[in-house]
């Protein structure tokens, strides 16, 4: 077979080679496209297995790690909340719509396979500025593509998290995460077991879209990939909430589902080997038995098709008929196309005729695994020595304030929220912009907090330390509403791992996530890594999203960010430093992004999580809220903003800008009752934890004192820097984006 042909492939002049030592002959046409998604990085994770080993995957309430379609943690009373984030990133860079409406559907499907309905989605996206026409009109699409979906099927969109960079221009990131519930006793998995039992194929029929699109994904984004619109495949949300209720139906059914796998990536190449090896059998699939929705498909076509709403079930011999009616009555079709063999084979026939015969480990257990060499990048010594001693004060904090809440990392991201159903089911407790998101576990009287959480700029400055703040503050999120961590979902968006300096800022990255994950004890249950996000040489900041779940075992015991009531006291809890590197105070206000990010202490995030969710289940606190980007003056004016309410603060000791807009670690925004006072010091002194009292809720402004400041200051006394309306305020950060969409 001509080299060309296994190279336009993706395939690497090594890997051919051990395809053929496998076979011990040539490949065919088939066979070589099946090895050729396979062995792709998105499907089997050639550039990363090896250190992604490093996250911690245990824990007392784990029922599923990494390996499934999704992982599952155990939530009491015989309940498992099933959860995943998953990557459509080069797609929506192609046809944003589709890309974001069809990982909305790759990732419902992911938990409705493990036997859970879901009832939550959240986004986390990352576009080029907003300044930028194409920006703009990826954004917008991308937006409409997850509402589009997620309305039409019926599942809540809830939460996530939007941000901007140049680095995202030509390469925009576009992650989802869905939850679900299911018992314990009702978990399925995706393993084929029992030669004999018949494997069918459910759902919608097949046809030539996304073909090689696990290939596609990983690749640089190169105009030629630009131009291969056939990879991105076009999903139906009116076909796939058919399928849900079909296979929760089936699985009712009891012993009829051995296993069952989504057709996603790769296709029915990907879910027939996969099930196989991880049953340790073999699997013979007639081509001519898959429904078509094309005519003239060849086998090729067939088996690389990622033609959507589509399951491989494998069940019990003599159920077919009755696994035929529960798909008929929701008006789905349920074709036999084959059988569980016991000779570990993945047989592929077209009719009498065998087109493809590969082991099916040869596919899963036997692809490639490197060891990418990495090398630490010139910026990062640089980064870390800036001098940030000599940024001015602002002239006028006001403005500033108003530029930081208007940067679309910050500003509300109502513009975006607005048009997903977020109530749908109605099980959404908090709402979007209202805190971190929290739903009801239906039937229950828990609760599951819900967040996605990244700095990409942190990321991009300090790897390591970026990717332990994102679980911390992740972590931060959960508490501030009462909720204790139970699992984390990860999505690893970075450039091309055969750079050196984009494998190291992965593998750094791994290395703080691990770290924070053990630190905090909250395991990793499942993810995604996705590289290849560079157009024209630019990489993406590197992104690791933290997807993360924690339980509230009493609704009733909630804390929300907005202020409630005049006369409350407001404390911050945790030390605040003098740390203004990475900040988006620098990056907006000055136009400086660097420096160095803020230092990681994950024995305090810990105590100061354990404080948190003390005060909360104590009823002592009237609102909580995490410090993060922007530092106090952002949290404050949404305190503020979502309380409709004012406050009059008063700061002390260090110099108004740095105490401000510092970004440090391990924090947290309360304000509670006087009476409280005692027993809020005394809780944090046993977590020892520092306690600010800074000032109290009350009137429609925000008023902001700064007493003398130690250290470099333009004032050389007490002053009032900031008095503006909460109205004043809120108008820009609830508008920020809409207007620069409108530009």
């Amino acid at each position: 077979m001509g080299s060309h042909v296994w190279q336009e492939m993706g395939l690497s002049t090594e890997e051919y080679g051990r395809i053929l030592e496998i076979l011990g002959r040539e490949p065919n046409f088939v066979e070589l496209g099946m090895f050729a998604v396979m062995w792709s990085e998105h499907c089997s994770y050639k550039n990363s297995r090896q250190v992604l080993r490093l996250l911690p995957t245990t824990g007392s309430r784990v029922i599923q790690g990494p390996g499934e379609n999704a992982g599952v943690v155990d939530i009491g009373d015989g309940l498992a909340v099933v959860f995943k984030i998953e990557s459509h990133n080069h797609p929506s860079a192609v046809e944003p719509y589709q890309g974001a409406a069809t990982g909305v559907g790759g990732i419902i499907r992911d938990i409705f396979t493990m036997g859970a309905r879901p009832i939550a989605l959240l986004d986390a996206l990352r576009f080029g500025p907003l300044s930028d026409a194409r920006s703009r009109q990826i954004f917008t699409q991308v937006v409409a593509g997850i509402a589009g979906y997620g309305n039409s099927i019926g599942i809540p969109t809830v939460g996530g998290e939007v941000a901007t960079h140049e680095s995202f221009r030509e390469s925009p990131l576009v992650n989802v995460m869905c939850v679900g519930i299911a018992r314990v006793d009702s978990v399925k998995k995706a393993a084929a077991e029992g030669p004999g039992n018949p494997v069918m194929v459910v759902g919608a029929r097949t046809g030539r879209d996304g073909i090689h699109g696990a290939t596609f994904a990983s690749a640089e984004l190169s105009p030629e990939a630009m131009a291969k619109r056939s990879a991105v495949q076009v999903g139906d949300p009116f076909m796939e909430k058919l399928l849900l209720e079909a296979c929760l139906e089936l699985y009712g059914l009891g012993e009829v589902v051995i296993g069952i796998q989504d057709m996603g990536a790769a296709g029915l190449t990907c879910s027939s080997c996969e099930m196989a090896a991880r049953g340790g059998v073999g699997m013979e699939i007639d081509v001519a038995r898959v429904p078509r929705r094309e005519e003239g498909m060849t086998p090729y076509e067939v088996m690389l098709s990622e033609s959507q709403e589509r399951m491989l079930v494998v069940v019990k011999a003599g159920s077919e008929h009755e696994v035929e009616r529960v798909f008929g009555k929701w008006g789905l079709e349920a074709a036999t196309v084959g059988r569980v063999t016991g000779d570990g084979v993945l047989r592929i026939r077209d009719g009498d005729a065998i087109v493809a015969e590969v082991p099916a480990a040869a596919l899963t257990e036997m692809a490639p695994s490197y060891t990418r060499e990495a090398r630490e990048p010139e910026y990062f010594h640089q980064e870390q020595a800036r001098n940030l001693a000599e940024v001015p004060e602002p002239d006028d904090y006001t403005d500033a304030l108003k530029r930081i809440l208007a940067s679309p990392r910050i500003a509300s991201k109502e513009w975006v929220y607005s048009q997903y159903d977020h109530q749908v089911g109605t099980n959404t407790v908090v709402l979007p912009g209202q805190g971190t998101s929290v739903v009801r576990v239906p039937g229950t009287n828990k609760g599951l907090a819900l967040t996605c959480d990244a700095n990409s700029l942190y990321c991009y400055l300090d790897p390591w330390a970026g990717a332990a703040h994102a679980v911390a503050e992740a972590a931060r999120n959960l508490a501030c509403v009462g909720a204790e961590p139970v699992g984390v979902t990860d999505c690893l968006n970075f450039g091309n791992p055969e750079k050196l300096e984009a494998f190291w800022q992965f593998r750094k990255a791994v290395e703080g996530m691990a770290h924070a994950c053990r630190v905090l004890g909250i395991p990793v249950t499942g993810g995604n890594v996705s590289f290849y996000n560079e157009s024209s040489s630019v990489a993406v900041h590197p992104t690791p999203v933290v997807g993360m779940v924690g339980l509230i075992e009493d609704l009733t015991c909630l804390a929300t960010p907005g202020f409630k009531r005049a006369g409350d006291v407001i404390a911050v809890l945790g030390r605040t430093k003098d740390e203004i590197g990475a900040s988006e105070y620098l990056a907006v206000v000055h136009g400086i992004e660097g420096g160095r990010v803020p230092a990681v202490d994950l024995e305090m995030e810990r105590a100061t999580l354990n404080l948190v969710l003390s005060l909360i289940s104590g009823r002592l606190v009237s609102s909580c809220l995490d410090l993060s980007e922007g530092g106090l003056a952002v949290a404050l004016s949404e305190a503020c903003i979502l309380g409709g309410i004012g406050a009059r603060v008063r700061l002390s000791g260090m110099r108004a800008d740095r105490y401000l807009f510092s970004e440090s670690g391990a924090r947290a925004l309360v304000s509670f009752h006087p009476s409280a006072l005692a027993e809020v010091k005394r809780l944090a002194s046993r977590e020892n934890v520092a306690f600010s009292i800074i000032g109290e809720v009350g009137g429609s402004r925000i008023v902001i004192d700064a007493g003398p400041a130690e250290g470099v200051s333009t004032r050389p006394g007490s002053q009032r820097i900031v008095d503006v309306t909460v109205g004043d305020l809120s108008r820009v950060y609830r508008g920020a984006i809409g207007w620069a969409l409108e530009s």
